[in-house]
Order: structure tokens, then sequence, then C-alpha cells
């Protein structure tokens, strides 16, 4: 979505974001507006027909039943043309809502792939959710209801003012008065900039309940285990009571208003009655005027559900606004920035020189070091492996490498490239990753294995999966590659969920692979299998392998120790295990912990 100097806000705003779909709104307002002229033509029937009784109000024998029949059809035509063209109103929006509500969901799952990590790891995935949702449902609902209801009810209300003015100004008056008495405060505490305020924080309270929901709904197990309830999530329990709250005090606050709002707008016969007794008593034998009044009197109290129902409908755009504003929000974070005159590497080594990296959250205005000053060459073919105490670096290093994030300082080259020059697609086709927390999505094995090459054949995918060592488990199951997973399907083990992803990076074959603790959940049994399905992954690339388990990069080509986000060491496992420092500690704090054992009773468990 094109970002403007100066950003339109509200409805302008959303007419902006329907772009070539105002055509249909406007036909759908067209529609709408012509619906409401002929909703009104019953009445105008009901003002003939009263015209023709009153004529001959003393001889009813002489009322023109032709004439009375014509306008009952007449009024019995409008209503059925009023409420098909409604319809045709209707079909209109929505055809403009659903193909805006793809439009915006497409438009920002595009712009929410081009931002870096910093975006998601600083909002909620709750947050991220609702905006992809409910903020984008809402647009949806306003465009396909309320729009077309609001222009049927301004139209309705335009309309029957005209024809009140046109048949008596007094009344037409008093009833406009009333209404304004009515809406007027009403509209003062919904649209001021207390509301304003009052609709951010509805906002702001749903977007923390959305976060928090998540992220108890995912420590359930935790809760059970240790017998808690709700209140052990205490970020949840509050996020509700502030909600409850938040709700109790607008009710408060609107309260009165909204009593006085409806009582007076129930009320336009209260009004009106007395103008027209006052005006009838100076000529009690004014027919027309007698015929207006009781006309006013019968259409009157049917002027305050359109303008009711036009008031609602104002009030709700001020949520329309605050959902727009918010999508706006996501819009205006800046994306990786693509390179102006695009390079190709001319090889597969990386290189980092003198890179210093900081995690910002600007919304909390904090900001952690994360690299400082990291310089090394991994050659391509080879294997380099991070190692070092947790929090010192290593995934941080890892992910700079695709462009997850941009440094701070220094440069990250790839084949004599930096990684700002070549394009992100590019990038991302040179760059495979194997994480040690792996995501499966809710769909059949086969095509869970084929996100690592989409234009892959059925050949290939299960040729990668047999490089992976998973076409045998995959086999067992009951529906083999078919099967779904995730709820509505199975759940595979760690081991298992690791193993497809290998399969993935099997099948994109992409030159540089990152690997993040490929084998954390892998047993004994099947670690086996593991190592010879990464042995078939990483032959002839380049490596970047992040490892607890020291015994699995002990034949790394390079080992790198990080520690507080600087290079420690610098080695092969030979060289570092006889240097006095903090790889050698490691290894043999990690030998120590394979010699442990439980010790019960004097007894070694």
């Amino acid at each position: 979505m094109e970002q403007h100097k100066k950003q339109k806000t509200g409805l302008s705003r959303l007419f902006q974001i329907a772009g070539k779909k105002k055509g249909l709104l406007i036909i759908s307002g067209i529609l709408s507006s012509i619906s409401a002229a002929c909703m009104l033509v019953p009445f105008l029937s009901v003002y003939r027909i009263l015209e023709e009784l009153l004529k001959n109000a003393g001889n009813l024998s002489a009322v023109n039943r032709d004439y009375m029949i014509h306008w009952g059809w007449i009024a019995f035509l409008g209503l059925i043309g009023g409420l098909l063209i409604l319809y045709a109103s209707i079909i209109f929006s929505h055809v403009a809502a659903f193909r805006i509500l793809y439009g915006i969901k497409m438009g920002l799952a595009r712009h929410i792939g081009k931002l870096p990590l910093g975006f998601l790891n600083n909002t909620a995935t709750g947050t991220v959710k609702k905006n992809l949702e409910q903020d984008v449902d809402r647009v949806e609902l306003f465009v396909a209801h309320t729009i077309p209801d609001l222009v049927n009810a301004a139209a309705t209300v335009v309309i029957m003012f005209i024809i009140f003015f046109r048949l008596n100004g007094w009344m037409a008056l008093t009833v406009i008065i009333a209404f304004f008495l009515g809406t007027g405060l009403q509209m003062t505490m919904m649209f001021g900039k207390k509301a304003q305020g009052t609709m951010k924080a509805y906002f702001d309270s749903l977007e923390r309940i959305h976060a928090s929901a998540i992220q108890y709904v995912r420590g359930i197990p935790v809760v059970k285990i240790f017998g808690q309830t709700v209140h052990s999530f205490k970020r949840f329990n509050d996020d509700l009571y502030e909600y409850r709250n938040w709700a109790v005090n607008y009710c408060d606050k609107f309260e009165n208003g909204m009593a006085v709002f409806t009582v007076v707008l129930n009320s336009f016969l209260t009004f009106i009655l007395p103008v027209g007794l006052l005006t009838l008593s100076k000529d009690p034998g004014n027919m027309a005027f007698a015929l207006v009044y009781l006309f006013f009197i019968i259409m009157v109290p049917g002027a305050s559900a359109p303008l009711y129902k036009f008031t609602m409908l104002a009030s709700g755009t001020r949520e329309i606004f605050e959902g727009v504003s918010r999508l706006d929000a996501i819009y205006s974070q800046e994306p990786i920035k693509e390179a102006s005159s695009p390079k190709r590497p001319r090889g597969h080594d990386i290189m980092f020189e003198n890179v210093s990296f900081a995690y910002e959250n600007k919304a909390e205005t904090t900001r952690v070091e994360a690299l400082s000053n990291i310089s090394f060459t991994a050659k391509a073919g080879q294997i380099t492996a991070l190692v070092g105490p947790s929090g010192g670096g290593k995934s941080t290093v890892a992910n700079l490498i695709p462009r997850f994030w941009d440094v701070t300082e220094g440069e990250i080259k790839i084949g004599g490239v930096n990684i700002k020059d070549i394009p992100t697609e590019e990038l991302m086709n040179t760059v495979s990753f194997v994480f040690q927390d792996t995501f499966l999505f809710y769909d059949t094995l086969f095509e869970n294995i084929r996100v690592g090459n989409p234009n892959a054949t059925d050949e290939q995918v299960y040729a990668a999966a047999r490089a992976a060592q998973c076409h045998e488990f995959i086999q067992s199951l009951p529906d083999g590659y078919n099967t779904l997973i995730g709820e509505g399907g199975v759940f595979l083990s760690g081991g298992e969920e690791q193993r497809v992803s290998v399969a993935r990076a099997i099948l994109k074959n992409a030159p540089i692979l990152v690997l993040d603790e490929a084998t954390a959940f892998a047993d004994p049994e099947n670690e086996y299998k593991m190592q010879i399905a990464l042995k078939e992954l990483i032959k002839d690339k380049t490596v970047i392998m992040i490892a607890h388990r020291l015994s699995s990069i002990k034949n790394a080509n390079q080992i790198i120790v990080l520690e507080n986000g600087r290079i420690n060491q610098t080695g092969v496992h030979s060289e570092l295990v006889e240097k006095d420092g903090l790889y050698r500690r490691m290894w043999n704090a990690y030998n120590s912990a394979y010699e442990w054992s439980l010790n019960i009773g004097g007894v070694k468990a």
C-alpha cells in the first residue's frame, strides 16, 4: 500500500484502501439510495389515500375505490422494488467487501513477510492475529453492511425531511430540533477527544487479551501440572479485569446521553402534537392542514427508526477508524530495504567483518547489545560450528546471515558481496535453515516437505524424505504421506518433526545451510538416523552449525566460541581442548554431565 506524505485517516483512508473497488461501493450506494426512496413510496400512498378519505369524509360512498386500490398497488410495488434494489445493493457491497478483504489480508501478509524479525519479536502473536483477523474483518463488515445501511438510512432521513418541509415547515422544524436535542449531547460524547481515547483503550485492551490468552493456552500444561488456577497466569487475569473495568466505565460514561437520546428519539409525536393542535385551533376548518397534520402523526414515529439506525451506524464508524489506524501502524513499519543495484554472489563463503548488532524495541525505547565486533570467515564446503554459553550470540549470528535483521555496524558478505546488495528472494534461495523448534503447517506431510521446493515432483519429495530418514515412519502412518499434521490429524515426536524439517532443507538444496541444534530432540535410537540425514544434507555446502552437544561438532573445520556477544576462541576441536580456556571448560562439563547419575540411598541409579 502506498505511503503518502500526509496519511489519510478514517473513511477517506478506508476508500483509499478500497482502491479500484470504489466503483462497486458507489454503485452499492446509489442503489441503496434508490431503495430508500422506493421504501418511502408506501408513505406517499398513505398520504394520497388519506387525502381521498378526508375529501369525502362527509360521504364515504363517494370515495374513489379504484383510486385507492391504485395507490395500494403503488405502495406494494414500491415496497417490493425497494427490497429488491436493496438486495442488489448488498450484493455489490459484499463483492466489494470480500475483494477488499482479500486484498488487505494478502497485502498485510506480504508486508509482514518483508519486515525484519524484530517486528514480530516486539509484537505479541495475539496482537498480529487480531490485526489480521478481527481488524480486517471489521473492514469487511463495515463495507458489506454498514456503508449500504448508512447510505440507506441517510437517504431515508433526507427524503423524509424534504417531504416534511414541503408539507409544513414548522412541524418539520420541530422534529429537527427534537432530533438535534437528543443527538447533540450523544454525538459530542461519541466523537469527542475523550471518546477517541476510549476507543483506543478498547482496542489496546482487546489486543492484550488476545496476546495473554494465547500465552495462557500454551501454558495450560504447566498450570495443570502445578495445580494452579487462572490466577497463576496473572497477566491474563489482569487483562480480563482491565477489559471488564473498561466496559463498565464505558457504559457509565454514555449512560445519561444514551437515555436522553432514546427518550427524545421515541417522543417526536410529543413535540409535534402541541404545534399541530395550536395551528389547527386557529383555523379548525382547514382540511388541507388537517391532512398534513394526520400524515405527520402517522409518519413521524416511523422517522425515529432510520434516525436511530443512522446514529448508531455513525457511532460504529469509530471502531473502523481505530481498526484502520492499526492496520496502517503495520504498514508504517519499514521493510528490509532492497538494494538499488543488486549484485549476485561469486561464491558461497560467508564473511563477518567487524559486525555489531543490538536488539532494539522502539516502542519501549530499549536496546540490548547482542554482538560486538565479530569477524570470521566460514568457507564454502566446510563446517563452521558456533558454541558457547546461552545468550552468547550464536543464534543471532545465524539469523543475521539471511537478513532476519540488519547489522548495526560492519558487514556480512556472501561470495564477496554484502548481503544488503543481494536481492532478498535470491538470498532466501541461497540460505536454508533447520531450526531447533520446528514448525509444521496444518497440512499433509507431503505438502509440509514440499515447502522446501514448491515446484518439486512427487519423486523428489519421496527422495528427500528417504535421505532425511523419515520415509519409514511416514509410511507407517495410516495415510502415509497424505497424513494430516496437527489438530484433526496426527502429532509427531520432536525427533520426527526435525527429520521432516531436514527433508525440507534437502529438497530446497540451498548452498548455505544453518543448523540450529538440529539433533536436539533426537533420542539415542534415532540420533544415528539424524546423523545420516544431516550427512546427506551438508554435502558440498557451507554449513553454520549451532551446537550444545559438543560431540556433534568434533569434526568441524572451524569452531567459534562466543561469549557475551564476542568471539572468545577460534580453532578446531583438537586445538581448543588443549588450550586453557572456555571451550575446554565446556568440554569437561559436557563429559562430566554424561557421567552424572542419580544416587539413591547410596546406590547409583
